[in-house]
């Protein structure tokens, strides 16, 4: 039989109970001892089910409390010198502190894994770092797993991946390559001790635009680690490495990883692969969770295998890590839907069916495959998959300008919303109290009648109203009381897309989302916020924002069908948003806020595919947009601080405001919005949501001098960073009272016409801890 193997499997388990394990140990309620033995029995379970479904190898090194890349940091005994934690003895508490902050200290930098939504944090180095070694946490995994009986392949972060990765500091990163080396050589001997038959060593970035003196390294690099561990297995992902088959071919490794979803077409820059080598390739769908086509597949891989043979190897594309884990806990999900249904679990599988097929003919695996052409046939047959109506909307797409310049709407906009200089908003959500939580999970079981469920959520929008006037807030929000989930919400709405139960994924540490499956054309059967919005702004004579989640979010956070463009699929969900932003206008909405935190994380991995992305991103942006009229204005909100290079697209977004996170970087943001000359309104976050901390009002002051610096205050909005969701109602009014009062400091200090501090808020760069505070994920 030929080598079945994956790149990772999900540790969260099937019922997330290592995240109620992990907060339970943050919370006190477990010990050390009950939290490994929680880990310990999901590992044995993964394992067990990658032996049973005939997986040569069982995948040691993807398991981790709360995220890999800072295992590896830990292995390897290069922790921040400003935790002054000693590798050697880190306790697990300790690397929770890494993961989280202290009082000391604020947490690594966390951003997201390449172009998924799974967060990692960056390692952070230096001219005085070191790799001295670190916990034996990846060694007693191993043996863990030889004394249960299992063969096992250890995954980890390859030595140039790493620090192409990591925030370097005072050093080139490639100089600290004599230093990493010799490190990662100690940790290949030890494994190969104690048994490990193969490493796969995982370089990424081999599919982004490297410049030579990075290519130049890997030959090198892994000459020095190949003669440390005989059978190193170089995993690329996620993008085609076609561009490096003749540097990938004279590499002294004995085998090479190759994504076949992602760019099925470098195939054949490989089927010359050395004699005596392992080509692996990934060819079940490590990021979706569409059923593989196994005959398809066949097809794709028989000519490989003949030339191959036994040096073929068969894998996931990626690791698994970014699917759900077992479609068996979807008991609520139509069999329709489950036809093209493929979690963790079911791919492993699929991978022993294509090894089986391939050697044995594909008649001894007759039944599994004609499972597999019927299941997928009711599947891509479903009614609605394909909706006439849609592709006709399509096919005449309306007029996607706002008809007026942004100029010439400002003026209208600020005739009707008479807004003082700096007008004051937050981001969307307030805080999903235990109260509100509860009363959804009675509306869902069937326990409180719609009546009372809507009267309930009317009370807590009131609550969250009145809370506003109070404080003094310019632009209101009802505050998303009645949304489990800022993608959920929609997608339970929305014809041709489904919600799953149980299908959660890792997003970083305990924080889980469950991406809806979208498996048709997409539409809207009928207003989705317009009713919840209608009665908020009933119950003020401010301004209610209409607040929704944009086409690219909506997209980029789902699991998405494969039988279309993605970008049709953007343009399907632009369309549904469009007649939902034209219903609130028709409402007398006169603030509508289309939040899109997922617009860079899109943008893909080379520059040579950035235009078509940036093209279609933006127009389906203002395709939704444009249901409204010029007097209506027209928010978004985004996430990340890496904009810079984006700039341009963002501007032809045209929208009235954008809202961006800065307060972590203190502003210097706004310094690439400032360069680039920003034509629009920009409400730059004045503090950081991701924190119980309540900022004094003297920081915020000067983080808004430092913005009145760069962008001219009849253009400059004032907000926190993100939604406030996630923070309790104490914390929340007090950061918020302090918002106001920096702002009315600053209106008075302009009404004086008192210049700004030149040097105000210059000391207040930090360490971004982040990934996207957007309410997004685990609202149930």
């Amino acid at each position: 039989m030929l080598t079945t193997h994956i790149l990772g499997f999900p540790r969260i388990g099937s019922q997330r109970e290592l995240k109620f394990a992990v907060e339970q140990f943050w919370r006190g309620e477990l010990d050390q001892a009950g939290l490994e033995a929680k880990g310990r029995e999901l590992r044995l379970r993964h394992w067990q089910w990658q032996q049973a479904a005939g997986l040569r190898f069982v995948s040691v090194g993807d398991f981790s409390y709360y995220d890999q890349m800072l295992d590896t940091t830990a292995l390897l005994g290069a922790l921040p010198a400003r935790f002054g934690f000693d590798a050697r003895t880190l306790s697990r508490s300790q690397y929770f502190e890494l993961a989280r902050g202290n009082a000391a200290q604020p947490a690594c930098e966390m951003t997201k894994w390449f172009d998924t939504n799974y967060h990692f944090l960056k390692p952070e180095f230096d001219h005085a770092s070191r790799f001295d070694g670190g916990p034996q946490w990846l060694l007693d995994e191993l043996r863990e797993a030889r004394l249960a009986g299992f063969s096992a392949k250890v995954q980890l972060c390859g030595p140039l991946t790493l620090l192409k990765l990591a925030r370097v500091q005072g050093i080139a990163p490639l100089a600290l390559l004599p230093r990493l080396l010799p490190a990662y050589v100690r940790l290949l001997k030890q494994l190969l001790a104690e048994g490990s038959e193969w490493v796969q060593l995982d370089e990424p970035i081999l599919g982004l635009d490297l410049d030579a003196q990075w290519l130049a390294a890997f030959a090198p690099v892994y000459r020095e680690l190949a003669e440390a561990h005989p059978r190193i297995l170089l995993a690329s992902y996620f993008s085609g490495v076609a561009e490096r088959a003749e540097l990938l071919k004279t590499l002294p490794v004995a085998g090479l990883h190759l994504d076949a979803v992602r760019a099925p077409q470098q195939l054949d820059a490989f089927i010359d692969w050395p004699v005596g080598k392992v080509l692996s390739v990934g060819i079940v769908d490590g990021r979706n969770v569409w059923k593989t086509d196994l005959d398809a597949a066949l097809d794709v891989l028989a000519p490989l295998h003949a030339r191959l043979g036994d040096n073929l190897w068969l894998g996931s594309s990626s690791s698994l890590l970014h699917v759900p884990t077992d479609l068996d806990q979807e008991t609520k999900l139509g069999d329709e839907i489950r036809d093209g249904l493929s979690f963790a679990k079911q791919k492993l599988g699929e991978l022993s069916t294509l090894a089986r097929a391939l050697c044995l003919g594909r008649s001894v695996c007759f039944q599994t495959l004609e499972a597999n052409r019927t299941a997928l046939a009711r599947f891509r047959a479903l009614p609605k998959r394909h909706n006439a109506e849609v592709a006709a909307r399509l096919a005449a797409l309306p007029e996607f300008e706002r008809g007026l310049s942004y100029a010439e709407r400002a003026l209208l906009q600020r005739e009707r919303l008479h807004l003082p200089l700096l007008p004051t908003t937050t981001i969307g959500s307030f805080p999903q109290t235990a109260t509100i939580r509860a009363q959804r999970a009675a509306f869902k079981r069937g326990e409180l009648s719609a009546t009372d469920y809507t009267a309930a959520m009317q009370a807590e929008i009131a609550q969250a109203v009145a809370k506003q006037e109070a404080l003094g807030i310019d632009v209101l929000v009802h505050g998303e009381a009645e949304r489990s989930d800022m993608v959920d919400y929609f997608a339970e709405q929305l014809a041709g897309v489904a919600v799953c139960q149980h299908g959660w994924v890792q997003s970083y540490g305990s924080r889980c989302v469950k991406p809806p499956l979208i498996w048709g054309d997409v539409s809207r059967p009928t207003a989705m916020t317009v009713d919840w919005t209608r009665y908020a702004q009933s119950l003020t004579q401010l301004p209610m924002k209409g607040m929704l989640t944009g086409p690219v979010t909506l997209v980029q956070w789902a699991f998405v069908r494969d039988d279309k463009p993605r970008a049709e699929v953007a343009y399907q969900m632009a369309l549904a948003l469009r007649d939902e932003v034209a219903e609130l206008d028709a409402a007398g909405i006169a603030v509508i806020q289309i939040d899109e935190p997922a617009f860079r994380e899109g943008l893909p991995l080379q520059r040579a595919d950035w235009p078509a992305y940036l093209d279609w991103a933006v127009t389906t942006f203002k395709l939704a947009a444009a249901g409204a009229r010029p007097e209506t204005q027209i928010h978004t909100h985004m996430c990340y601080s890496e904009f810079e290079d984006i700039l341009p697209a963002i501007a032809a977004m045209d929208a009235d405001v954008i809202t961006i996170e800065t307060s972590r970087s203190a502003m210097t943001l706004l310094d690439a919005f400032g360069e680039f000359a920003y034509p629009n309104e920009i409400g730059p976050g004045v503090y950081d949501i991701h924190s119980p901390r309540v900022p004094p009002v003297a920081e915020m002051t000067a983080l808004l001098e430092k913005a009145l610096q760069v962008i001219p205050a009849e253009r400059l909005w004032v907000n926190p960073d993100c939604g406030l969701k996630t923070r309790a109602w104490p914390e929340t009014e007090a950061a918020l009272q302090n918002m106001l009062a920096a702002t009315r400091q600053i209106r008075a200090r302009l009404a004086r016409g008192e210049a700004a501090p030149a040097t105000a808020a210059s000391s207040l760069a930090g360490h971004a801890h982040g990934g996207c505070g957007c309410a997004h994920g685990e609202a149930e």
